[in-house]
């Protein structure tokens, strides 16, 4: 009797194992549905809302109405200036700090460690993810720009080629700013700690990219330190797309420097990448 009684708790404790999802078709259908579980899950949270989308579309307003005036020796609005360098914050919002906070929530909930459990393959879970991340990263910049240009004059890029590199720009700011989040959440604690440690980031690198100033006003440490991450490669290259040549004289380098620019941004995503999965853990506190 008592050895029956054990046998059935432990049979109704443990769920019955069920086969791995195969087949490129199945494989397809469980990432457009865990796709579909971020999306709504991130549009459902008015705090995901306030904090990552409308964030930095706030300082932009805010901002964009108190800045005035030319950046000496350019002819060029400050606001203008500012505003490309919203927008690579708006990247950074929705990729690193979003993405960060929301990953450190589901492992500190245990959510991570139940999904490793389902048939669901783990891959699928960084697919959903990816296309939270790209959904709101694209309608964060449409958002920005809409404003940026409507309410304050930004031009549009002038050029199909200033088109292309605004859209490779995004593509690897996305993924590089992404990858670093997916990676750095391995050092949030749990989750009541996690905007506590990735907001402080993200503010700091605003403010040393060249965001809210001209780049080359910043002291040189400043400068070098801020060169070693993607946010101050990002706002060069959105700067690059919006405002004219001839501002090139306050870019401490004399140029664009496109090149450098894709290269540094590819390295942090293949860094963020190789991070995620040295770091990446599908294990967390034990939910009932």
């Amino acid at each position: 009797m008592t050895v029956t009684a054990e046998a059935g708790a432990r049979t109704a404790a443990a769920p019955p194992s069920r086969p791995p999802v195969r087949g490129p078709g199945r494989y397809a259908a469980a990432c457009a549905a865990r796709a579909s579980v971020e999306l709504k899950g991130f549009f459902r949270n008015r705090q995901s809302l306030v904090f990552t989308l409308f964030f930095p579309v706030i300082l932009l307003v805010v901002f964009g109405s108190i800045f005035e005036g030319e950046v000496e020796g350019t002819h060029t609005d400050f606001r203008q200036v500012f505003m490309a360098g919203v927008i690579a914050a708006g990247v950074m919002s929705t990729a690193f700090s979003g993405l960060a906070i929301n990953v450190a929530i589901e492992r500190d909930t245990g959510t991570v460690r139940r999904l490793a459990r389902t048939p669901m393959p783990k891959s699928a879970y960084f697919v959903g993810k990816l296309v939270r991340v790209v959904v709101t990263t694209a309608l964060e910049t449409a958002l920005l720009l809409g404003i940026a240009v409507t309410g304050f004059g930004l031009p549009l890029p002038a050029t199909p080629g200033r088109w292309a590199t605004l859209g490779w720009c995004l593509a690897l700011g996305t993924a590089a700013c992404a990858l670093a989040g997916t990676a750095y959440s391995a050092l949030i604690p749990n989750s009541r700690s996690a905007a506590a440690v990735v907001t402080p980031v993200f503010m700091v690198l605003q403010f040393i990219s060249g965001v809210f100033y001209p780049f080359d006003q910043l002291p040189p440490w400043m400068q070098n330190t801020a060169a070693l991450f993607p946010v101050k490669w990002l706002a060069q290259g959105f700067r690059s797309v919006f405002l004219p040549d001839s501002f090139t004289v306050a870019e401490p380098a004399g140029g664009w420097e496109p090149g450098r620019t894709a290269l540094v941004l590819a390295l942090w995503a293949a860094g963020g990448l190789a991070a995620t999965v040295l770091t990446f853990g599908w294990r967390g506190p034990r939910v009932r």
